[in-house]
């Protein structure tokens, strides 16, 4: 499959300003638009029960327990995700590629059994209040949604950024339309709508692995081998998700901060919204990342290692090694300043965008903190995929580590110190981490020659 740093390349070469906006513009939707579209679609799918589905208690109820689903399936899967991703990577060097579609069936099937070994006994014993048909819906989705983000992170992972947006469109859209179509089903009728689009989604990326990667070969485990599958990649998976959705639960579950809306599933009236909406902001800096890395860092990156095995000259490599620095930096400067852009019109415009969304004005300070906060985030998601490049995962782990313990001790304590410090929390936990992570960097930077000639 076709890598999108060379899509980029292509919608740059117009050396105009219209051609660089193309590229930005093409990079934004690519990157984000999978997790834009997911959060449009819940809403929506939300105001078009409201005028239906009574009492409109259930619109929040479905909301809720969509956001657990996708919560606790992405810290299940974060288990594997980087280390299958690295497995396939590896199946690609060794130019095996006939591996990869039947070694996705065989996680697929362990991941189906674990989360249905969880979901099922869960859904059927925590919600005693509602239909049993409820509770199957429940259990069947979270499977759905842990295969979803195991074959969406495989398709990442080979480029198939365009693949991935279209599926999810396709999928969203269906559960737009099965919404409206079962909201006279309550909150059995939604569910089962977010259900079928999940599937949907399942479907067609499963079928672009299929059409892009055939192998006579139905199932095999052989990622399960010895040294197949990163220990390190594993914990960095698990802790990244921790980290993106510890103060979440905390202000869920913090008796101050939550209150209870459908079984054992908590929310947050005065943190949630404001949070949902900070994300959407985070289009630019996302756009502005994945162009600086996926054209100008890779092409230096790939310069200097193929100087280094094919045996280029000294004063060349350290070149190339001087562009690859340069670029890294200008990258993260450019995302840290086209995120401050951002900030700053949101938080001009914060009064408008929250009467837009019908929300209370008391959320403009916390809205504020949280479009910095996703801001830092996709600072830290630029910092990781450039240790990554450098194949530096305990670097990483340590990062998503020290991200987690921060945004869980850091949120309790803006908890404990009242409402105006609601979000610095995780803002601060971002902050931190990015610090350690920037010193790390610009640490192993400095070594790479030794460590690329000397360490082999």
């Amino acid at each position: 499959m076709a890598g999108i740093g060379f899509e980029l390349r292509k919608l740059m070469k117009g050396d105009s300003y219209s051609s660089l906006l193309m590229a930005y513009a093409y990079a934004g939707i690519i990157s984000s638009g999978p997790w834009i579209l997911s959060i449009i679609a819940v809403l929506l799918i939300g105001v078009i029960s409201l005028p239906v589905v009574i009492p409109a208690l259930l619109v929040s109820k479905f909301q809720t327990v969509v956001t657990y689903l996708i919560a606790f399936s992405l810290i299940l899967t974060g288990l594997v995700q980087l280390s299958f991703t690295r497995y396939s990577a590896d199946r690609i060097f060794e130019k095996e590629h006939y591996r990869l579609l039947p070694n996705l069936n065989g996680l697929l099937l362990v991941v189906i059994a674990v989360s249905g070994l969880l979901s099922y006994p869960i859904g059927l014993l925590a919600f005693p209040q509602q239909t049993l048909f409820f509770r199957l819906l429940f259990a069947a989705t979270f499977v759905v949604l842990c295969c979803v983000w195991i074959t969406a992170i495989l398709l990442s992972g080979l480029k198939a950024y365009k693949a991935i947006l279209v599926n999810f469109a396709l999928g969203y859209g269906s559960a737009l339309l099965f919404a409206f179509l079962l909201r006279h089903g309550n909150l059995e009728g939604l569910l089962l709508a977010f259900l079928a689009g999940q599937f949907i989604l399942l479907l067609g990326m499963f079928w672009v692995v299929f059409r892009g990667y055939p192998s006579r070969i139905f199932i095999e485990f052989d990622f399960m081998g010895r040294g197949r599958m990163y220990r390190s990649l594993m914990l960095t998976g698990l802790f990244y998700n921790l980290g993106i959705w510890m103060d979440k639960f905390i202000f869920w579950l913090h008796p101050v901060t939550g209150s209870n809306v459908i079984g054992p599933l908590r929310a947050s009236l005065v943190y949630d919204l404001p949070v949902f909406l900070a994300y959407l902001a985070i289009i630019p800096g996302m756009a502005v990342f994945l162009v600086r890395i996926e054209t100008d860092f890779v092409e230096y990156y790939d310069r200097f290692y193929d100087a280094v095995r094919e045996g280029g000259s000294l004063s060349y490599i350290q070149e190339m090694k001087d562009e690859m620095v340069r670029v890294a930096r200008e990258g993260l400067y450019d995302i840290i300043k086209i995120q401050a852009i951002t900030t700053i019109v949101v938080i001009v415009a914060g009064r408008q965008l929250l009467h837009w969304a019908r929300i209370s004005e008391i959320h403009l300070p916390l809205l504020s903190i949280q479009v910095v906060a996703t801001g830092f985030q996709v600072v830290l998601l630029g910092l990781l995929n450039i240790f990554f490049y450098l194949d530096k995962r305990d670097r990483v782990l340590l990062l998503t580590a020290l991200f987690t313990v921060l945004n869980l001790g850091l949120t309790l304590l803006s908890i404990q110190m009242g409402p105006y410090f609601y979000g610095y929390g995780f803002a601060l936990a971002l902050m931190v981490t990015i610090a350690v992570g920037m010193a790390l960097l610009d640490y192993d930077l400095g070594k790479l020659e030794y460590e690329t000639f000397m360490l082999q």
